[in-house]
């Protein structure tokens, strides 16, 4: 997707229609237009950056902390809000579907109808050691590629 294209970079640009919540140099917040459940809101970077790879930390600081500021002013609204979720779906396998890194803020309540589904397991403890010395050594290639 061409950046001019993105409708996320549109919104920051100021040139798409959107319900903003909350906006910063960094990064902006607006109203989903197809939530999943009422007040359902959107954090996105103010620059294009299409995926969880190419976001840099303190950017993605900076986008958690304006979710987590939206999620204690959804408790304290009148919006119907008894739980949040954040969510991101980062690559088509995890559901993407535009491609402008974003973080969903979801007010929820008992009987909203939002359900992630999935086929939870009960690995044996060595699988998790095996799993987990798979992400030390992602942790450890990420290191040596900072230098």
């Amino acid at each position: 997707m061409i950046v001019s294209e993105c409708p996320f970079c549109a919104i920051a640009r100021g040139d798409g229609e959107a319900s903003v919540v909350y906006a910063d140099d960094a990064v902006m917040a607006f109203m989903d237009t197809a939530p999943a459940v009422p007040g359902q809101v959107l954090v996105v970077p103010r620059e294009h950056v299409s995926g969880l790879e190419l976001l840099d930390e303190e950017l993605g600081a900076r986008m958690w902390a304006a979710a987590h500021r939206i999620a204690r002013a959804l408790r304290r609204s009148e919006l119907r809000c008894e739980g949040v979720n954040l969510f991101l779906a980062d690559g088509r396998a995890a559901f993407q579907e535009v491609f402008h890194v974003h973080l969903h803020v979801l007010p929820r309540f008992a009987e909203d109808g939002f359900r992630l589904d999935a086929r939870r397991g009960n690995p044996a403890r060595a699988e998790l050691e095996t799993d987990a010395a798979a992400v030390r050594a992602g942790l450890a290639a990420l290191a040596a590629e900072k230098g």
